[in-house]
């Protein structure tokens, strides 16, 4: 096999689409694959394209991408550019394709300037950065509607912890000014056994029914006395000296001495500190 030959096994051995342009722009050699490519896409003029200005064919697309391909095969040629490099769609109607397109001078000396295209099927490569960048966008749009869904469960948790909160309050609140002073009140009367009984019975259940309101103020009930407890629960709801001594049936003395102590266990020696709001902010 004669060198002549030899080059030519070996450029149509490339996958790559290979033409030699003359200094004019003009093409004096294709490859197999530039051949196959023209055959099975239907290329104008014969499939190995011998005779046919690239530049011109390049210029004739009329869009940006034969524009600046134009140009920089001229440059190549001129000697302005050592290569010129760039990829570029070419979809048929039944596939998508894209191609990196190559143009170098050809490595000897001779009286013309000629160079060498090539055109690479990047079509795979492309194809996975479209993959990746719808991708990255679908898990974008994830993020987004999860911070979204995030922000509303919060909102909507605080609403049901307020309304928890509030909940509580009534009911604790309801129990102290509505039922406990009449069940106070029954205590002093001469009730008989089993109707004492039944009043305790009562005062009882209720006393658990509002336990679990009473014991959000954890650390209180390691620190107070159950009359504490009693006493600080009021205080919390508000209540004046005078109408939590109404309800425990004790003196208004006795429980502002009872609030003292209170204070004191809670630390509370500044007596601009508010008894309630220091309770309130223990929920």
């Amino acid at each position: 096999m004669n060198r002549e030959n030899f080059c030519r096994e070996i450029i149509d051995s490339l996958s790559a689409h290979i033409a030699v342009l003359d200094q004019d722009g003009v093409i004096i050699l294709t490859n197999k694959a530039w051949q196959d490519f023209g055959g099975a896409n239907g290329l104008q003029g014969p499939a190995d394209s011998l005779g046919q200005n690239y530049i011109t064919i390049a210029e004739a697309a009329g869009d940006e991408t034969g524009r600046i391909v134009a140009q920089g095969i001229r440059k190549v040629i001129s000697g302005d550019l050592k290569e010129f490099f760039i990829n570029y769609p070419c979809h048929s109607p039944l596939e998508k394709r894209w191609y990196a397109m190559r143009v170098v001078r050809l490595q000897f000396i001779s009286l013309e300037a000629q160079v060498i295209v090539s055109h690479e099927d990047i079509t795979p490569i492309m194809q996975a950065q479209e993959d990746l960048k719808r991708k990255e966008e679908e898990l974008f749009q994830q993020k987004k509607m999860l911070e979204e869904s995030n922000v509303a469960l919060k909102v909507l948790l605080e609403h049901r912890e307020k309304d928890r909160r509030s909940l509580e309050e009534n009911v604790l609140a309801n129990v102290r000014k509505l039922v406990m002073p009449y069940l106070e009140e029954l205590s002093f009367r001469k009730l008989d056994e089993r109707s004492l009984n039944l009043l305790n019975i009562v005062h009882q259940r209720l006393e658990e029914i509002v336990a679990p309101f009473l014991n959000r103020l954890t650390s209180l009930n390691r620190l107070l006395s159950p009359r504490e407890i009693d006493v600080a629960a009021l205080v919390r709801e508000g209540r004046t000296s005078k109408e939590i001594a109404e309800v425990l049936s004790v003196s208004v003395s006795a429980v502002d001495f009872h609030r003292k102590k209170i204070r004191k266990k809670l630390g509370l020696t500044n007596d601009r500190a508010n008894l309630r709001s220091y309770l309130l902010s223990l929920q």
